[in-house]
């Protein structure tokens, strides 16, 4: 996200106004709740974490090692282990 001077965004009488709150401060101004979107909803990033994490289950159930799949895909032990749970969960309500 890029900041944007406020002046050349908000009509002078809005610009003064803000200005009485909040003179040189920087404000965040969020999106409104219709237009928020989720996590990876933009790009393909959501679908490719859960193709990596059935991945790494699936290899997990092979006989793969925590600390093996750790090391191949740059993960702590705790992630892998917490990827293992969350596939036996999935598995389990299939």
């Amino acid at each position: 996200m890029r900041y944007k001077n406020a002046k050349d965004i908000f009509p002078e009488d809005v610009l003064a106004m803000m200005q009485e709150f909040a003179d040189g401060a920087y404000i965040y101004i969020p999106k409104k709740s219709e237009n928020h979107k989720k996590w990876g909803e933009n790009t393909h990033a959501k679908h490719e974490t859960q193709a990596r994490n059935e991945k790494i289950y699936a290899q997990y159930k092979s006989g793969h090692s925590v600390q093996a799949l750790s090391a191949e895909y740059f993960l702590s032990d705790k992630s892998i282990q917490r990827i293992v749970t969350l596939g036996k969960k999935q598995e389990k309500n299939d």
